[in-house]
């Protein structure tokens, strides 16, 4: 009996292989904020200085740059006025192209750009509490304009979030802020991992 049961078990494992991991539906990717920026590129080598050794080159010796342009008054209020600009905000976003088509779930803060009330549609999802409200705006490798077609309800102002969808690597261009990448919502939860 025992001997027909083990055969019989033996049988079925070798007909039936069992379901691996990577053939069942998988989840969304756990996505880290620091997974979001390309590895930084070599700088180039700083000149000797005179005391290293070298000696100054003919171009430093004939160039006098003259005092510092004083710095740029503004009036009252005016300040206020003027966009920020964002780190880089020259260059085209440095991002990463392998995030392109991705399921991810990421963590965040939200932005909000467009609601109806307390429905929140589209948003910046940022790193940090007052990202591009309070302070400057980080990178645009750091910011992430999501779209939630339902839109949904944030409890407070600065309550983390939780943000479920394929990641895009489009830059999006808003009045506040540039964004490196962009999310068409599943799921937008309250609270972040």
């Amino acid at each position: 009996m025992i001997r027909r049961a083990a055969a019989f078990a033996l049988a079925l494992v070798v007909c039936f292989p069992t379901v691996k991991p990577a053939q069942a539906a998988e989840g969304p990717r756990e996505l880290k904020w620091a997974e979001m920026m390309p590895p930084a590129k070599p700088r180039p080598k700083k000149p000797m200085t005179f005391f290293s050794g070298a000696t100054p080159s003919s171009e430093m010796e004939e160039e006098d740059t003259g005092p510092p342009p004083p710095p740029k008054h503004y009036a009252e209020g005016e300040w206020m006025s003027l966009k920020r600009r964002q780190p880089g905000a020259d260059l085209p976003p440095r991002i990463v192209e392998e995030l392109n088509g991705q399921r991810v779930r990421i963590g965040g803060y939200v932005v909000p750009l467009d609601f109806e009330a307390t429905t929140i549609k589209e948003f910046l999802l940022v790193p940090f509490v007052g990202a591009c409200i309070h302070v400057p705006p980080p990178p645009a490798n750091q910011i992430i304009y999501v779209k939630a077609e339902n839109g949904f309800e944030l409890g407070e102002m600065f309550d983390p979030v939780t943000v479920t969808g394929t990641m895009k690597t489009e830059p999006a261009f808003t009045g506040l802020a540039d964004a490196g990448y962009s999310i068409d919502a599943e799921t937008v939860e309250p609270g972040a991992e």
